[in-house]
């Protein structure tokens, strides 16, 4: 009964991330519910069955709001599903061992991505709402992207919308629209994988119910969080959080001593922290440039 709670708790703070950045769902809560005892396979299975719901409720409502390039979603959705189920192949056939740092990687390399991707500047912002990338682009991008999804717990919206939002030609709700609407195949082909490779006496139906329910709760606060907290600030935030996590996966894997290992996480801790306090003095710098501007007075012209 606490592991549920806990993986309730794991479902309810992985929306709040998601709702807040448009992304980090399946890296949280994968990362949070490896720290509570589940296998990679069942970390990974559970997320992707709990997003069927929030995927298919998110992409009817950016279909309604215009938000949705049909093409792109398509020429990344179907090699995204491909890369998924190909993913989730391999990682339903590791064993236990041999899956864990596997996954701890992938996992680590997300939280970096998505810490340096909202504590540096933010890429620039484009208006066409019909994406120009061709297949020789979006193919490759959605093979990694679905791989990388299924075999660390998540990473589609990572890899594909800051590749898509860097890249500078598309729309940013466009990108967000269809990269959440696409998601809907590559979570469907992860899932099927996990089901012939696991069976169902490898999933703990109670955990993707719980884990669902969770984020269901916190949708409406994470409309709240995201007035109230700059994507920068909660990006850097949780994006140090998934490394820490999964840090110790990789610490285990190599052997480290506990001195290597304390030593790492406080320079680690470190550098996140530091790079979290630059991410809040560069917001309230931008909040204040606006107000020195209204309350400049000119002075006034000679008659």
């Amino acid at each position: 009964m606490r592991t549920l709670l806990v993986v309730g708790v794991v479902g309810f703070f992985a929306q709040l991330v998601d709702g807040g950045l448009g992304m980090g769902y399946g890296a949280t809560s994968s990362s949070l519910l490896l720290t509570v005892g589940l296998t990679p396979a069942m970390a990974s299975a559970s997320v992707h069955l709990a997003e069927l719901g929030t995927n298919l409720a998110s992409g009817v409502s950016h279909w309604r709001l215009g938000n949705v390039d049909r093409r792109l979603v398509l020429r990344l959705g179907v090699p995204g599903a491909v890369g998924a189920f190909l993913g989730a192949t391999l990682l339903a056939h590791l064993s236990t061992v041999a899956a864990a740092p596997v996954m701890g990687a992938v996992l680590l390399l997300l939280g970096l991505y998505i810490l340096t991707r909202f504590a540096l500047r933010p890429p620039p912002v484009a208006t066409a709402t019909s994406s120009p990338h061709r297949r020789r682009f979006l193919v490759p991008l959605g093979l990694v992207g679905g791989f990388v999804d299924a075999t660390g717990g998540g990473g589609w919206g990572p890899v594909s919308t800051t590749t898509l939002l860097s890249a500078g030609r598309t729309a940013p709700r466009t990108v967000v629209g269809s990269v959440d609407t696409s998601e809907l195949l590559v979570t469907a082909a992860a899932s099927l994988a996990f089901l012939i490779g696991l069976g169902s006496s490898g999933l703990h139906l109670g955990y993707v119910l719980v884990l669902l329910a969770g984020g269901l709760v916190a949708a409406p606060a994470a409309a709240w969080l995201v007035s109230r907290l700059p994507a920068a600030v909660l990006g850097t935030g949780v994006g140090g959080l998934i490394v820490v996590t999964n840090l110790r996966l990789l610490l285990d894997a190599v052997g480290a001593s506990p001195n290597v290992s304390h030593a790492v996480y406080l320079v680690v801790i470190a550098a996140w922290a530091s790079l979290v306090t630059a991410a809040v003095l560069r917001h309230r710098a931008g909040r204040a440039e606006p107000r020195r501007e209204r309350h400049t007075v000119e002075p006034a012209s000679a008659s």
